[in-house]
């Protein structure tokens, strides 16, 4: 170390000289250990950032050109993956892993079924009935994570003059819902409430876009229906609402994906997740945005995706209890006739994707 020495006193060089051999060096000056401290804080964030530079082009390379096939719906039901998809958190999670995406649109759950089973998609979303039945007819699929949950987002609508009172007065009247969705589960439920079964009244196979028309033409006497199909209806003086789904059905939304294209790709599950509790989280925080956004996309008013919003939990989280009710579901489509094979929960639901996401 440089000594300056200015004409000072023998003594205090020699005093000097002695502090620096006890350390092998001079003591720093406390600028010097600013100095000292800033260069080893700046070493450190360099190391970090190379290590997390490092870290993210590993992740990236293995996702590298790969691309995961969407087949979607446009639904309230599944607002947190459409928000999701409009506000571009699926171009930012999948672009983080240097992978892509394609999305294409279906009109309900059984083409959703149609197109993963053709093998031209690798995930899907749907209520958990359709799912069911789609597992039950030999597609490989697991169920990942949810999307919602809403025990008022499906109901029995009657027309808004209709005298129909009670489930009891459906015996013998005719009811639409679309055969194999969870519409005709809620349904199921509700006539063994009332002492009814299926035999008790005349079911028509109607889809949900089909089926607000039969109603006002009154072809038929009650729709088992879902949202935003409910909302719309009771507003503008169509129907109103016999029951619902409280205390009886939950409703579970659902994600599945392809079992074996899941194992070789985590990283692209991982990413849908995260890009779906993304959306789901800016309905949370943003409910008036959030319906400004989405309102179009269901052919709603801004006011009516609000009030439709407070009808569902968003969540990607799979609880216990959501397990036990779709394996509820499960069980009551065998025992129903509607699936042919059982399908086993366990092996159903996977929820390992959910975890290494971070839920």
């Amino acid at each position: 170390m440089k000594k300056r020495i200015f004409g000072m006193a023998l003594a205090v060089v020699l005093g000097l000289g002695a502090l620096t051999a006890c350390g092998g060096k001079e003591a720093p000056t406390e600028a010097e250990k600013t100095d000292q401290t800033i260069e080893e804080k700046q070493t450190e964030e360099a190391t970090e950032a190379n290590d997390s530079t490092d870290s993210e082009a590993k992740e990236a390379d293995t996702s590298e050109g790969k691309v995961l096939r969407v087949a979607a719906q446009s639904y309230p039901l599944y607002s947190p993956i459409n928000a999701a998809y409009e506000l571009g958190y699926f171009d930012e999670e999948f672009k983080n892993i240097g992978a892509t995406f394609t999305w294409t649109g279906f009109a309900s759950g059984p083409l959703v079924n149609e197109a993963v089973a053709a093998g031209e998609a690798d995930v899907g979303f749907m209520a958990d009935l359709p799912a069911i039945i789609a597992r039950s007819s030999g597609q490989d699929i697991q169920v990942v994570s949810g999307v919602s949950t809403g025990e008022r987002s499906l109901a029995v609508l009657v027309g808004a003059d209709s005298d129909i009172a009670d489930i009891k007065d459906l015996k013998g009247k005719k009811v639409a819902y679309a055969f194999g969705s969870y519409a005709q589960h809620l349904l199921a439920l509700v006539l063994d409430q009332a002492g009814l079964t299926f035999d008790d009244v005349e079911s028509v196979n109607l889809g949900a876009a089909d089926s607000p028309q039969a109603l006002a033409n009154k072809d038929v006497d009650a729709i088992v229906i879902w949202e935003q199909f409910i909302t719309k209806l009771t507003n503008d003086g169509t129907a109103k609402v016999l029951i619902d789904g409280t205390g009886i059905k939950k409703s579970n939304m659902v994600l599945y994906a392809v079992k074996e294209f899941a194992a070789a790709n985590p990283e692209l599950i991982e990413a849908f997740i995260k890009a779906t509790n993304r959306g789901a989280e800016y309905i949370k925080s943003n409910p008036k945005e959030a319906a400004a956004l989405l309102a179009p996309v269901y052919n709603v008013t801004e006011e009516e995706m609000e009030k439709i919003f407070g009808n569902f939990n968003f969540s990607v989280a799979l609880s216990d209890d959501d397990i036990a009710e779709i394996t509820k579901v499960a069980d009551y489509a065998h025992e129903a006739g509607i699936i042919a094979n059982p399908v086993n929960g366990d092996e159903f639901i996977n929820t390992d994707y959910l975890k290494e996401a971070g839920f």
